[in-house]
């Protein structure tokens, strides 16, 4: 069975015990089990603490490792002992932001209904790149589009299918750049809406939102000519 990792099973975990397994080479921290999400697929690695008896370390990102996330300490901090147990404590603020954004982003490849080539999450705004060779006629037509999906409050949930049901099943797959999270034997799939008020699913092994509208309202920013067929598309949490 595989192990579902602490912020992929409850996003919204801010706070929550682990024991120290290891010190990685570069001298990160290694848990048991890990509420910090690890950077990858244009989502930032956590920031957060680490607290245990006599110390305290800033997690000041968390990256991933052989199989595993590794926290990554501020300057000169000195790490938990091998074995000590630890509270770990996220930085919630910039977490919840990422997950809004992401979500957001998700919706935006609804609008813009074109293969992805590129995409980053920020806290506070995000961006996807598409293989859109001639630039949107109507950019607040969009924008209204992307708002009054974020409106209905749909629901964010996941499933899960296999390598090779992904693999039957291209079509599921939005992005050229960017591979799914395969190799694990299964595959996360992020739906938003469910029956017929499904707008999305997709594979993603990012954090998000429960429902679209924790996301508020979003604006769009520039449109960006980025080589001969792609184009940046930039949104902001308002």
């Amino acid at each position: 069975m595989i192990d579902t990792p602490l912020w992929m099973s409850d996003p919204y975990l801010r706070e929550a015990p682990a024991r120290v397994l290891a010190h990685a080479d570069d001298g990160g921290v290694v848990l048991d089990a890990c509420v910090f999400y690890a950077a990858g697929g244009g989502q930032p690695g956590d920031r957060g603490t680490l607290v245990w008896e006599g110390g305290e370390m800033a997690v000041v990102d968390t990256v991933k490792g052989a199989g595993t996330a590794v926290l990554r300490p501020g300057p000169d901090a000195a790490l938990p002992p091998v074995g000590a147990q630890v509270t770990q404590r996220l930085d919630w603020d910039t977490r919840h932001l990422h997950m809004r954004v992401h979500t957001a982003l998700h919706l935006l490849s609804v609008v813009i209904p074109l293969p992805v080539t590129g995409g980053q999450i920020g806290p506070g705004k995000g961006r996807l790149d598409f293989d859109m060779p001639d630039a949107p006629e109507d950019k607040p037509a969009l924008e209204a589009a992307l708002n009054a999906l974020i409106a209905r409050d749909l629901a964010v949930t996941e499933d899960w299918i296999t390598d090779a049901e992904l693999e039957a099943a291209p079509g599921l797959v939005k992005t050229m750049s960017v591979k799914p999270p395969m190799g694990a034997g299964r595959v996360r799939l992020v739906r938003i809406g469910a029956g017929a008020d499904q707008v999305d699913l997709q594979p993603c092994g990012g954090t998000h939102v429960a429902r679209t509208g924790e996301i508020g309202p979003v604006t769009l920013g520039k449109i960006e000519k980025k080589g001969r067929q792609n184009r940046r598309v930039t949104l902001h949490l308002a």
